[in-house]
Parts: structure tokens; C-alpha cells; sequence
């Protein structure tokens, strides 16, 4: 999947002497090197750094002390980007007004789709379809403005200087050993900007595939990030409640909304019996996410800590 992301990067319309492309190995141990040394011949303005400490937030600061530009891009290896992708980016951030773009992530589904998986694909969202679970995303053409919880990690587009005015990335996806220590990675750099009135863009232009791998297509998958959801909603109440992050009227309102949104995107789904089955496992799944982080930062010295780092550079 990396070898795809990366053959997608060469193909792009915006001259490669205007960007650069950092691999960030996250201490793998397969061959992720070899990958990037043989696609890196020729191509000068890519490299591959190693970052030994585990974790998605460290490897993405990595990336970000690392980075020569002024504007950052971040994205997974298992996308594939289409050719105007950084063109269009890199037209949005021409405005300097414009401190954050996003655009779609299509579905890149690997394998048969599950007649459950594509009714829930077909329920509407923002005037297009998306699952958050799935990190997958189809807006209608066009550029406009957009709130910034909808710019997802594998298609995020920021200023550095807003990254680092934010305080970074919060801890995201970690080792499962580690799962105690996962935070809400950057959901908390979209609050950041909501709650600043900072201007966070759209443009159907500016979009890639996802891949969506057969294991993604289980219950079983949707269950486990559910409880993953709840380890990290458990991490923003615990933080924002001590005050070491002030919660303003405006978040409040944006959670408020991210909660009728998830109650509107369960509640054409009550005549499908796999759906009602997949809604009991998504909301079992994520209570004991959130009551399992909240019993490690009651018992756990470490988590608390933790999640009242003032940043995790």
C-alpha cells in the first residue's frame, strides 16, 4: 500500500521542485526502507526518516520538525492521491486566510462490500455521504468553507504555524499494548481552529482514495474502533475538565452537533436487522472504551500524567 501512496505522490501535476515528501517509519520492521529507497531513486525531493517512539503522534511530529515548508500535508499509507491533489492544495493555501484544507477521501473498498456496509455508505451526510469509522468521505464539487472536524488524518492540510501554535498532535493511533495511552489525536487540532475563527477550506479538488481493506469490513473492525472512540472521548472529557484546556461556547456547541450527527446517522437504520445488530456492537464497543480509560486514569498514576501533558512534542 505504501508503494501505491508513494507511485501516487510522482504522478502529481504540481512540479516536484514545489514540495517534498517525507516518509516517517514508525519503527516497522518490515520493509518499509527498501520500499522507499528504491521509489527515492531519482526523485530528489524524497526521503525516508526513522522515528523509533511509537506512536502516530510521534511520527507526525517527526514529519513536522523535519518538513522545510511553510504548509504541511499529512497523509496515510494506504491512500492513493489523485494527480491535481497538491495543486489544488497548494491553490487554497494562496489565500493566506486559509489556515486549514481538506477534501474527499474516496473509497478505495479492497474486496466485496457487505450489503450492510453499502446502505450505510448510502446514508447522507453534509449534502454527500461519509463514515467517520471508515475515514471515508464524499462531498458535492466545489470549494467552500468547511468545519474542521470534517478534514480527516488521511487528507490534512494545515499551516506549520498553526500546528505548532496549536501545541501539536494529540496522542492518536498507538501499539493495542498501548491502547491507555491513545488521546484524540486531531480532533484536538480542529478545536484549536474552530475555537481561534481560523478559516478551514474545502475543495473537491483536493482529494485521495482510502483504502478500505477487507478486515474494515467486519463488525468485528467497527466494534474495536468504537472502543477506540470511547478511549479517546474519555481522554478530551478528562482534559478538558481539569482546565487544562479551556472548552468555549463555540465547542461546546461543535460536540453538541457531532452528537445529533451521530444520533441522525443511526436513525434510518432501524429496519435493517444487520444494522441494528452492527449499532448494539458500536455502542457496546464504545462504552467500554470509555469506562476502560477511565478506570486506567483513576488506577493509573502514568495515565494521568499523560493526559495532562501540556503537548506531546
Amino acid at each position: 500500500m505504501l508503494q501505491l501512496a508513494l507511485r501516487s505522490l510522482h504522478s502529481q501535476t504540481l512540479s516536484k521542485n514545489e514540495f517534498e515528501i517525507i516518509v516517517v517509519n514508525n519503527g516497522s520492521t518490515d520493509d518499509t526502507a527498501d520500499v522507499v529507497l528504491d521509489l527515492a531513486q531519482g526523485q530528489e525531493n524524497m526521503h525516508c526518516i526513522h522515528e523509533a517512539t511509537p506512536g502516530l503522534h510521534a511520527g507526525r511530529h517527526r514529519g513536522l520538525k523535519e518538513a522545510k515548508g511553510d504548509v504541511l500535508v499529512y497523509a496515510d499509507d494506504d491512500i492513493k492521491a489523485t494527480p491535481g491533489w497538491l495543486s489544488a492544495i497548494a491553490d487554497n493555501f494562496s489565500d493566506p486566510s486559509v489556515s486549514m484544507v481538506g477534501g474527499n477521501n474516496f473509497p478505495d473498498f479492497q474486496g466485496p462490500i457487505p450489503g450492510w456496509l453499502e446502505e450505510l455508505w448510502a446514508q447522507p451526510a453534509m449534502g454527500g455521504q461519509g463514515i467517520g469509522y471508515l475515514s471515508i468521505l464524499s462531498l458535492p464539487e466545489g470549494r467552500r468553507e468547511i468545519s474542521p472536524y470534517f478534514v480527516w488524518g488521511c487528507n490534512f492540510s494545515i499551516r506549520k504555524q498553526v500546528l505548532l501554535d496549536a501545541g501539536g498532535f494529540h496522542p492518536d493511533g498507538v501499539p493495542s499494548e498501548m491502547i491507555k495511552f491513545r488521546g484524540d489525536g486531531e480532533t484536538h487540532v480542529a478545536r484549536h481552529v474552530l475555537e481561534n475563527g481560523l478559516r478551514c477550506q474545502y475543495d473537491s479538488r483536493a482529494s485521495v482514495y482510502h483504502a478500505v481493506t477487507k478486515e474494515r469490513m467486519t463488525f468485528e473492525y467497527f466494534q474495536q474502533r468504537a472502543f477506540n472512540q470511547g478511549v479517546s472521548d474519555s481522554y478530551t472529557e478528562l482534559r478538558v475538565s481539569a482546565g487544562r484546556n479551556s472548552l468555549s461556547d463555540l465547542s461546546v456547541t461543535a460536540r453538541r452537533w457531532f452528537g445529533k450527527m451521530r444520533r441522525k446517522f443511526w436513525s434510518n437504520q432501524d429496519e435493517n436487522p444487520e444494522l441494528q445488530e452492527l449499532k448494539k456492537l458500536v455502542q457496546r464497543g464504545y462504552q467500554a472504551g470509555f469506562d476502560y480509560h477511565q478506570k486506567m486514569y483513576r488506577e493509573d498514576p502514568e495515565v494521568r500524567a499523560w493526559v495532562h501533558k501540556p503537548n506531546y512534542f
